[in-house]
């Protein structure tokens, strides 16, 4: 079934969707990655995005029940230069093409994914829409230039939980009474759009993790009496997101509080600083990150299409402490006097390398 994807600047390209029918609008961005598709549709910072893979070959390995980031799929569309319809691996319950499918995510194939990726990187970050129903190229194109786009928006509340819950042994429970006791360490978790690794981390770390709608407040946050707050990933804008950056700013110098990704921007924010649109992104699990105090390059987990200016910053107050290798973008940073720290990468490894785990157990020992 013939698929066309037209961008806002007027270029456009065809495949075939090997999923059925559909249309859908977005920021059309790529992800380098050679593994880890499932991880990257349930991974709720994609919401309002539609993803490009640039290694060729996809879904060889199938669908299984242990690699979800999230309970639903988050990008739009997803568009691969060949996709595998017969997948071959020991954890494989379902194929890629199944799993959209019931998800309601248009798949394309047959793709200049190269072509693609180039034009993403010359142009900067581009609004498309794609569709098997509408075939005109203008058409698609001024459905993209209607979309409004990421900036200044609130996609978090597209994606954050609704009502509080308790992360258990085996994924999401109930909200109990939040009384754990040391050696446990109670952690409160505000859901920017969350990574499930994240919580089976600070799970197996032994913590209690209750996790909170992005709209709770400082007050209420603190009535919990917890050892530390975390503040996960999500998608869009950081500063399109009402209430947030007043909550956390209230929180520092009270409790110890560790940021991922979007967590890290909203942070920066509440520094006193500034964010600003990157022209493509970071999305992949291969980025270069400096630790600046030892020196060491880890290679890491990234997607994000928004970063903190480290120039808007107090260096009096705010150090740097990772460093992107590729652009010199700010990867991490710490406050001098609160006990607090975010990076701007996924230390959660899913997917990707492991290089960076190190981070949960400095905020358990910053809790501790």
């Amino acid at each position: 079934m013939k698929a066309i994807i037209a961008l806002e600047d007027g270029r456009f390209f065809t495949g075939h969707s090997f999923t059925g029918t559909g249309e859908a609008v977005g920021e059309i961005v790529f992800n380098t990655g050679m593994t880890g598709y499932q991880e990257i549709l349930t991974d709720p910072s994609y919401k309002g995005q539609m993803v490009t893979m640039t290694y060729p070959l996809i879904g060889n390995y199938g669908i299984n029940n242990e690699d979800m980031e999230s309970a639903a799929l988050h990008p739009g569309a997803f568009f691969v230069k060949e996709y595998c319809p017969f997948p071959s691996n020991f954890r494989s319950t379902g194929s890629l093409a199944d799993f959209l499918r019931a998800n309601k995510v248009l798949g394309v194939e047959g793709l200049d994914t190269r072509a693609i990726t180039r034009h993403i990187r010359k142009a900067g970050a581009l609004r498309a829409a794609v569709s098997t129903l509408d075939l005109d190229p203008e058409s698609l194109s001024q459905k993209a230039r209607s979309w409004s786009g990421l900036v200044g928006h609130d996609m978090v509340s597209k994606v954050s939980c609704l009502e509080p819950y308790i992360w258990g042994k085996y994924g999401p429970q109930a909200a109990a009474a939040f009384t754990a006791s040391r050696p446990v360490l109670k952690v409160a978790a505000l859901d920017f759009g969350l990574k499930y690794n994240q919580l089976r981390i600070l799970h197996d770390l032994n913590c209690q993790i209750l996790v909170l709608p992005a709209t709770t407040r400082a007050e209420d946050i603190l009535a919990l009496s917890p050892d530390g707050v975390f503040l996960t990933n999500g998608p869009g804008d950081p500063a399109g997101i009402p209430g947030v950056v007043d909550t956390v700013r209230t929180l520092l110098g009270k409790l110890p509080i560790f940021g991922i990704c979007l967590g890290h921007q909203i942070m920066g924010l509440a520094f006193g600083g500034r964010t600003y649109k990157l022209k493509f992104g970071h999305r992949g699990s291969n980025q270069p990150v400096q630790n600046i105090a030892t020196g060491k390059v880890e290679i890491t987990s990234q997607n994000h299409g928004f970063c903190v200016d480290m120039e808007s910053l107090d260096l009096d107050q705010v150090e740097c402490t990772h460093v992107n290798l590729n652009d010199n973008s700010l990867e991490g940073m710490r406050h001098k006097t609160y006990p607090a720290f975010s990076v701007q990468y996924h230390p959660e490894n899913a997917p990707g390398p492991h290089d960076s785990v190190y981070l949960f157990n400095r905020f358990i020992e910053m809790m501790g």
